[in-house]
C-alpha cells in the first residue's frame, strides 16, 4: 500500500486522473514519478536509474537534455513567445517548419499544424468529409481504419483506433468509421498461407468492404505503416502495393498515419518510404520535436490542397484550427530537431544500432515464452504465448505481459505491455549499441523471471 501522508505519490493518488490507467488499482498501487533525465536515462524519485525503452510514448527521439531544443525555446520565449495563425497570421517559425516539412515528405504540399498526434488525425477526418463536400459528393464520408490499428483518443480519431479499450463505454465509434481486417500475417495468417497470398487477401479484404458499402461513400483509408500501439506489427511483403491499388481503384484517399514511424523511427525518414507509400494525407507528432514541447501536423498533396482552398474562398473560411496550432516555440523546437536529425546522421545512426535491439530480441525467439519477434529499426515487438505451436494467448486475467514489464522495470529498463501480451520496444533514436544490449538483457532477465513465476502460480507446465 502506497504511503497515504503527504507525500507525491499520496497526492497523486488524491488529484491526478491518469489516462490509461486502472484508476481503482492505482489507488493502492500508486504512480512511479519520475524525477530528472538525462539522455536515454530516466531517474525516480529514490533514485533508482532506467532505461527508457519506449521514449516515453515512441516520442522523446533525441532523449533527454538536449540543450540545443531547450536553446531553441528559451530564445523563441522570448522573442515572440506566442502567436496564432488564424485569420491569415503568421510568424517564421511555422512557416520555416512548414517548408522544411513539405521538402523532406513524399509529395507532400502543405501543412496544417496541431498539438498531438490524435488533433492531427481528427483534423484528417474533417478535412477528408470538407473535400468530398466541395467535390459536390456529399455521401461520400466513411472512413476506414484497420483492426489493431492506433490514430489516437478524441472522438473521431479514438473511432478510427481499432482497439476495445478505446471503444468500450466510450460510445464509440462514431458512424461512418469502419474497420477492416489487420494485417498481422503471424496472427492472422491461415496454415500454409504465405506472407504475399495474405497481403492479397487483406487487399481484398478491404475492396470487399468498399464495395459493400458503396465506393460512392467511402472517403479514405487512414493506416500507420508500422502498426504501433496495436502490437508493433510490420506490414507482410507487397501489402501497401496492393492497398494502393485497391484505393486508387475506388478514389479514396490514403492517409498515412506517421505519428509513430515518422522522422526515423523505422530506419528511414518515414514509414511510407520503407514501404512504398504514395500518400494523399499524413499525419505526424511525436518525434517532430522529440517531445520537447506538443507540436503535431497534417500535410496534404497538392491535390487535397487545391480543392480545400477553393471550398474555404466559396464558403469564406476554413473553419478549423487550435489556439496553439503552430505555436512558435514549438515550432522553433521542431524545426530544431529536424536540423539535429540531419546533421547528427540520425538515420545512419539508427541503421547502424539497429541490429542490437532486433538481432538481439530475436536471439530470444526459443525461449518458452516467445512466440514472434518483430521490428525494424529502432521499433520492434516481443509476444507472448502460452503454447509455441498452436500460438495460443494467455488468459488477460493473467496480466503476464504486464507483469513481465513491472519485472523490467526492477532490472531498470521501461517497457510497454500492449494487447494480446506483446511488449513494444521503441528507445530513443540516439540510444548506442552498449544501452540497447543493457536493455535487451535486463528483458531477458524479466522473460526468465516471469516464465518462473507463472510456473509458482500453477499457470506453466
Amino acid at each position: 500500500m502506497t504511503d497515504m501522508g503527504n507525500s507525491p505519490a499520496s497526492r497523486d493518488i488524491a488529484y491526478v486522473m491518469h489516462p490509461y490507467s486502472n484508476l481503482e488499482k492505482h489507488k493502492e498501487t500508486g504512480p512511479l514519478i519520475l524525477d530528472h533525465a538525462e539522455g536515454v536515462w530516466v531517474v525516480d524519485d529514490n533514485g533508482k536509474r532506467y532505461i527508457e525503452g519506449m521514449a516515453g510514448l515512441w516520442c522523446a527521439s533525441l532523449g533527454y537534455g538536449e540543450q540545443r531544443l531547450i536553446d531553441a525555446a528559451t530564445k523563441q520565449l522570448k522573442q515572440l513567445p506566442y502567436a496564432h495563425l488564424f485569420a491569415s497570421r503568421s510568424h517564421n517559425p511555422a512557416i520555416d517548419l512548414a517548408e522544411k516539412l513539405v521538402a523532406m515528405s513524399p509529395g507532400m504540399a502543405q501543412v496544417f499544424f496541431a498539438n498531438s498526434g490524435s488533433e492531427a488525425t481528427d483534423t484528417v477526418v474533417k478535412t477528408a468529409w470538407f473535400y468530398n463536400n466541395a467535390l459536390g459528393r456529399p455521401n461520400k464520408k466513411k472512413i476506414i481504419a484497420r483492426t489493431k490499428g492506433y490514430h489516437g483518443v478524441t472522438v473521431a480519431a479514438a473511432s478510427m483506433t481499432g482497439l476495445p479499450y478505446n471503444h468500450i463505454d466510450f460510445d464509440l465509434p462514431i458512424a461512418n468509421i469502419m474497420h477492416t481486417s489487420c494485417p498481422h500475417h503471424y496472427r492472422f495468417g491461415q496454415p500454409g498461407e504465405g506472407e504475399e497470398e495474405f497481403a492479397s487477401r487483406m487487399a481484398d479484404d478491404l475492396e470487399k468492404m468498399i464495395l459493400e458499402e458503396g465506393p460512392d461513400t467511402v472517403a479514405a483509408f487512414i493506416a500507420e505503416p508500422v502498426m504501433g500501439a496495436g502490437g508493433v506489427i510490420v506490414p507482410p511483403r507487397t501489402y501497401f502495393e496492393k492497398i494502393q491499388a485497391v484505393l486508387n481503384k475506388y478514389d479514396v484517399l490514403l492517409v498515412a498515419d506517421e505519428v509513430i514511424c515518422g522522422f526515423g523511427r523505422t530506419g528511414k525518414m518515414f514509414g511510407c518510404e520503407q514501404f512504398g507509400i504514395k500518400p494523399d494525407i499524413m499525419t505526424v507528432a511525436k518525434a517532430l520535436s522529440s517531445a520537447y514541447l506538443p507540436i503535431s501536423a497534417m500535410m496534404v498533396n497538392q491535390k487535397v490542397a487545391d480543392v480545400v482552398a477553393k471550398n474555404s474562398g466559396k464558403i469564406g473560411t476554413f473553419g478549423h484550427g487550435y489556439t496553439y496550432s503552430g505555436h512558435p516555440v514549438s515550432a522553433a523546437v521542431a524545426l530544431e530537431t529536424l536540423k539535429i536529425y540531419e546533421e547528427r546522421d540520425i538515420l545512419g545512426h539508427v541503421n547502424a544500432v539497429a541490429p542490437h535491439l532486433q538481432d538481439g530480441l530475436r536471439k530470444l525467439t526459443d525461449h518458452p515464452l516467445v512466440g514472434e519477434v518483430r521490428g525494424l529499426g529502432l521499433i520492434a515487438a516481443v509476444e507472448l504465448v502460452a503454447n509455441k505451436e498452436t500460438r495460443e494467448n494467455f488468459d488477460p486475467k493473467l496480466a503476464v505481459a504486464p507483469t513481465l514489464v513491472n519485472k523490467a522495470l526492477e532490472h531498470g529498463v521501461i517497457l510497454r505491455a500492449m494487447m494480446g501480451d506483446a511488449i513494444a520496444f521503441s528507445p530513443p533514436l540516439v540510444i548506442t549499441g552498449d544501452e540497447l544490449d543493457m536493455m535487451v538483457d535486463g528483458f531477458a532477465k524479466a522473460l526468465d523471471e516471469t516464465l518462473a513465476w507463472l510456473k509458482s502460480e500453477g499457470c506453466w507446465s
